[in-house]
């Protein structure tokens, strides 16, 4: 059992969990996630890991009800448990020193997996510039954390509450137009963005990297619910990534897949809010 030593809601829906699991907490490394399964009836959740402390042997999560499984997570409560804690998986971010000037692009809640990415760069040395982008002020998450280790922050919101008004390539065009060398990107949020981040780069010849979380099961590569295509070959987000070359990924096909079980996905959170939140 793995305990819930902090809970917070940082907005409404979106929740921080500091999570006690010393053995995962020691291996981990940015870019990497976990396998949870809140209770014997529950699915098996997959989640980058937002930060860990090796000393303190926890782990952090953030995460968005959207379904059952999530709404039935964050019904738990500080010092409770949960049953199934599996990790790191899936391949650590490439890091290393002389990279250049990297930028580190979070939409929504993409920004907190982003995040030990961004640390990781620059403890290694490299200049990190930072793009955070949210619908609204409000819902904006980590932002703290993201100016203690970057070289430069910028945000952006779709209705202007923030920042620049406008999208993350709106930062992002900024950041080419005032002559920024950028040598790349790393971006994580949902796929539209991910998809729009790569096409903006693509023609400046800009190398950019994100993140890829779609239907995954079991974490290891024997289902193959997450594959995608990369190039010409088909990959495993769980075992291969969940980190690829942007320009590469066939983000049609991994959306339209991301949205093949959106029915069974509102039957199982219809039927969790009729028989109530099973602990």
């Amino acid at each position: 059992m793995f305990k819930i030593l902090k809970k917070q809601e940082l907005s409404p829906g979106i929740f921080h969990y500091d999570i006690e699991a010393p053995r995962v907490a020691k291996k981990a490394r940015a870019g990497q996630f976990i396998v949870l399964r809140v209770n014997e009836e529950g699915e098996r959740i997959p989640l980058t890991i937002a930060d860990f402390d090796r000393e303190a042997g926890t782990i952090t999560l953030i995460f968005q009800v959207v379904g059952a499984s999530t709404q039935l997570l964050a019904s738990k409560n500080e010092g409770e448990s949960i049953l199934d804690f599996v990790g790191p998986l899936g391949q650590p971010s490439e890091i290393s020193e002389n990279m250049g000037t990297i930028v580190c692009i979070g939409g929504g809640i993409g920004v907190a997996p982003v995040y030990p990415i961004a640390r990781a760069m620059h403890e290694a040395g490299n200049k990190v510039i930072s793009i955070l982008g949210a619908k609204t002020k409000d819902i904006l998450i980590f932002e703290d954390r993201m100016r203690a280790i970057s070289d430069e922050v910028l945000i952006a919101t779709d209705d202007g509450s923030y920042g620049v008004k406008g999208f993350v390539t709106t930062a992002l065009q900024q950041l080419v137009d005032r002559g920024e060398k950028i040598d790349q990107v790393t971006a994580i949020g949902p796929g539209v963005m991910m998809r729009s981040v790569a096409e903006a780069t693509r023609p400046l010849g800009i190398k950019t990297i994100v993140s890829l979380n779609p239907v995954m099961v079991d974490g290891t590569g024997m289902c193959g619910g997450c594959r995608v295509q990369v190039g010409d070959e088909m990959k495993f987000a769980c075992v291969d990534g969940p980190e690829f070359d942007g320009h590469l990924v066939d983000f049609d096909s991994l959306m339209s897949r991301s949205r093949m079980f959106r029915p069974q996905e509102a039957q199982a959170r219809d039927h969790i809010c009729n028989i109530g939140l099973g602990r």
